[in-house]
């Protein structure tokens, strides 16, 4: 199942950055929204080695295009 291999690297990358332990109503809501910019901004290989953020960007640019037409 392919939601299944997401979160199991999702949880791989977070880890990079906080241990399993993590308790996390003691980390910071700034240092959380650093690593989700850090994370949307690192490019995969599942959307053509683009950045989650770029492909947002794409999407909402045609969603808004579709919208004014």
């Amino acid at each position: 199942m392919i939601t299944r291999g997401l979160n199991e690297n999702t949880n791989g990358l977070l880890r990079q950055y906080w241990p399993k332990s993590t308790n996390f109503k003691e980390v910071p809501l700034t240092e959380v929204e650093a690593v989700i910019i850090q994370l949307n901004d690192r490019p995969r290989k599942e959307l053509s080695y683009k950045t989650p953020a770029n492909k947002m960007a794409e999407y909402m640019a045609e969603y808004m295009a579709k919208e004014v037409a």
